[in-house]
């Protein structure tokens, strides 16, 4: 496993292929594997020439686990991503994250603009101005004493999908009451590098895409036919929009 510290806290990530850099984010409870991998992402975009790095974000898979929601500020874990170019040599790279992930990756464009050469932002929409993230609902969920405790919906999915991952529950409660930073309509529109928007036509947590890609000069906006939250993230749809995306992107 490969891995590295920013700081205290050591994050592992992979590393494979040549070629352009592409950087993954992960989603929240996911992991580089769940999230990249075994969608074969990692496959896809190594395959069409590129070198794909995708790290553990702090608090999921293999990286450090952390139970002080102060520790999850979306701009600290922008800059764990920040700190893995460094480590890599790696100047600029493209940038694509996925929910949580898509929130890290904007406050890093937004933070270094000089560092991500185009932005890909898939499930996430307008909540990523007037929304905080998951709600503290899906962090009771992760503290329940089981899943049959846990009866409101949206925190039973993401807690039957944290123990799938077999996360560490107390991290990811954590994690959510930590990372609830939003963006003001102003600095979306001085995102800098080329975006594309990709969510799901059934995503009931994204919020609106189309309302995002308003604020967003040149936005691209792809809608995933069919696919809600979890069932997006490795669609072809998706797949194929964001090689085109990467291939026209200056």
């Amino acid at each position: 496993m490969l891995s590295f510290k920013n700081g205290p806290v050591e994050i592992a990530y992979l590393d494979k292929g040549e070629g352009e850099p592409i950087v993954l984010v992960h989603g929240f409870a996911s992991s580089k594997e769940a999230n990249w991998v075994h969608p074969r992402w990692v496959h896809t975009l190594t395959h069409a020439g590129r070198r794909v790095i995708a790290p553990d974000m702090r608090g999921h898979g293999a990286s450090s686990k952390l139970y002080d929601p102060a520790a999850y500020h979306a701009g600290a874990m922008a800059d764990d991503v920040r700190a893995l170019l460094d480590h890599l040599g790696v100047g600029r790279a493209d940038v694509m994250g996925y929910s949580m992930g898509a929130r890290v990756t904007a406050f890093l464009a937004l933070a270094h603009p000089e560092r991500v050469r185009s932005v890909v932002l898939g499930g996430l929409g307008y909540h990523l101005v007037d929304g905080v993230g998951l709600p503290d609902t899906v962090a009771d969920a992760m503290e329940a004493p089981s899943l049959a405790d846990v009866h409101d919906r949206q925190g039973r999915t993401f807690r039957s999908f944290a123990e799938r991952t077999k996360s560490d529950l107390e991290a990811l409660a954590a994690c959510i009451r930590g990372s609830r930073q939003t963006l003001t309509p102003v600095e979306i529109g001085r995102l800098e590098p080329p975006v594309l928007i990709a969510i799901g036509t059934k995503d009931d947590v994204a919020g609106p895409p189309q309302a995002l890609a308003d604020l967003i000069p040149g936005a691209r906006l792809v809608d995933i036919p069919d696919r809600d939250h979890m069932l997006a993230v490795g669609d072809r749809v998706y797949k194929a929009a964001v090689l085109e995306f990467l291939k026209d992107r200056p």
